[in-house]
C-alpha cells in the first residue's frame, strides 16, 4: 500500500493528539479551580466540556480506522501542562494570575491548532474524507477557544497592570525564565 508510510505517521499522530486531550481533561478543572476572574473560570469549564467532545471525535476516528487510541504520550501537551501547574503555584495574585493562566491556555490551544491542522491535512491526504470533517471542526474550535483567551486577556492584562503597585509578591525575583534548559 502506497500511503502506509502517512497512514502509520497519521495513526501515529491521531494517538499523541488523543493523549494530549485526556491530559487536558485533567488540567483544565485545576486551571478553572485557580482562576480569578468568573469569566475566566467558565471559559475553562467550557472548554472542559468542549475537549472531551473532541476526544470522543477522535475516538470515533479510531474507530472507523480499526484502530486502539492509546499507547502513545504526548509530551509536548505533558510539558505545556507542567508549566501550567508551575504557574498556578507561583504566589501570583488574582488578574495577574489569571493573564498567566490565559498565557499557559494559549500556548496549549496554538498546539492543539498546529497539531489538528497538520493531522487534518494528512487525513486530507489519505482521502479520509470524514476524518478531515470531524478534525476540522476540532481545529475551528480550538481557533475560536484561542481567540475568546485573547479577547479576554486584553481586559484581565489590563487589570493585572493596575494591580502592579497594590501588593508586591513576597517573593520577589522567584520566577524561574521557561527559557533556560
Amino acid at each position: 500500500m502506497p500511503n502506509q508510510g502517512l497512514r502509520e505517521l497519521y495513526v501515529d499522530e491521531l494517538k499523541d493528539l488523543y493523549n494530549a486531550e485526556n491530559q487536558l481533561i485533567k488540567a483544565l478543572p485545576k486551571m478553572a479551580k485557580a482562576a480569578a476572574s468568573e469569566e475566566l473560570r467558565e471559559g475553562f469549564e467550557e472548554h472542559l466540556e468542549q475537549t472531551k467532545e473532541q476526544a470522543r471525535r477522535l475516538e470515533r476516528i479510531f474507530k472507523m480506522l480499526d484502530e486502539n487510541p492509546r499507547g502513545k504520550k504526548c509530551v509536548g501537551m505533558e510539558g505545556l501542562v507542567k508549566e501550567g501547574s508551575e504557574i498556578m503555584k507561583e504566589d501570583f495574585e488574582d488578574e495577574v494570575l489569571d493573564a498567566a493562566l490565559i498565557g499557559a491556555a494559549q500556548r496549549v490551544e496554538h498546539y492543539e491548532i498546529a497539531a489538528y491542522g497538520t493531522v487534518r491535512t494528512f487525513a486530507e491526504v489519505l482521502g479520509e474524507g470524514e476524518h478531515v470533517s470531524l478534525l476540522e471542526e476540532t481545529l475551528q474550535e480550538e481557533k475560536e477557544t484561542d481567540e475568546k483567551l485573547t479577547q479576554l486577556a486584553s481586559q484581565i492584562n489590563e487589570q493585572a497592570k493596575e494591580q502592579v503597585g497594590k501588593k508586591e509578591p513576597e517573593s520577589k525575583g522567584r520566577r524561574k525564565s521557561r527559557r533556560a534548559a
